[in-house]
């Protein structure tokens, strides 16, 4: 129940994200719980790989390389969700911030007892 909950509050901060940001388009809550599901899962399974091969050049950026990953993800969902655009690299990474900001508020959320 908590994981169906959480992917429903990141879809309304996708939402809400869209509609506060200029450069994020989002073609209604399908396309909203699309992006939720899909940034979830390349959370889980594909950021840790990335992560890995790229820590020679993380550890040499002092971890500003994470920023180049985190567009890539946005970017790469926004490739593959019909209904979902970011119209540059710039609002990408604002994106990515700020629904990671949004998802670690609603995890807070769901946690407390």
């Amino acid at each position: 129940m908590k994981i169906l909950t959480a992917w429903l509050l990141s879809s309304v901060s996708v939402v809400v994200l869209a509609y506060i940001l200029p450069g994020i388009v989002v073609d209604g809550f399908l396309a909203a719980m699309s992006v939720a599901l899909v940034f979830g899962l390349f959370n889980a399974l594909v950021r840790p790989v990335l992560k890995i091969l790229t820590l020679p050049i993380n550890i040499l950026t002092f971890g500003l390389f994470s920023l180049v990953l985190n567009i890539f993800i946005i970017l790469a969902i926004a490739y593959l969700i019909k209904g979902f655009e970011v119209n540059n690299i710039f609002m990408g990474l604002l994106f990515s911030f700020l629904i990671s900001v949004l998802n670690s508020i609603w995890g807070n959320f769901l946690t407390k007892k």
